[in-house]
């Protein structure tokens, strides 16, 4: 399964970081690529969410969906995901929010299968840098919300 594993360091605190990127639903509002996130369930306790993704992929002129679990854990300052259903074949990972001098390191794991039949190599390498320029974008534009005067 291809792996992901990017970095940014964010001029913010972790806490205010973490609490950014909690707030999936907010994420189409300033990420053009997510056409629109809805959470469909919220655990008792508040840690685990269950939520709706439409991303879009404007090269292939094309919508992916799926159905994420994001188990958060306000202690550690984490978020573990997976796929529970959609269009790729499996996706899961973790963000990490950890405290560097006065600001976070925001490190990002992603794991993912996207098979399609016949698909040759050249294609492969297609989708892995769209993931991962998806992923990029996403890590930037929370670390420039969190880097905004509160």
């Amino acid at each position: 399964m291809p792996r992901i594993e990017l970095v940014r360091d964010v001029a913010a605190p972790p806490q205010r970081v973490y609490e950014i990127a909690r707030k999936v639903e907010d994420f189409p509002t300033f990420m053009e690529d997510l056409q629109s996130i809805t959470i469909l369930e919220t655990s008792a306790d508040g840690q685990t969410t269950l939520s709706e993704w439409v991303g879009l992929i404007r090269d292939f002129k094309m919508t992916i969906k799926w159905v994420q679990e994001d188990r958060w854990d306000a202690q550690q300052l984490t978020d573990t995901f997976r796929m529970v259903r959609g269009d790729m074949d499996a996706m899961a990972g973790e963000w990490r929010f950890e405290p560097i001098g006065s600001g976070t390191r925001f490190v990002s794991v992603l794991e993912y299968e996207y098979n399609v039949p016949l698909i040759g190599p050249m294609i492969k390498a297609l989708i892995r840098k769209k993931m991962e320029g998806n992923l990029a974008a996403q890590m930037q534009a929370i670390k420039e919300r969190a880097e905004q005067p509160a």
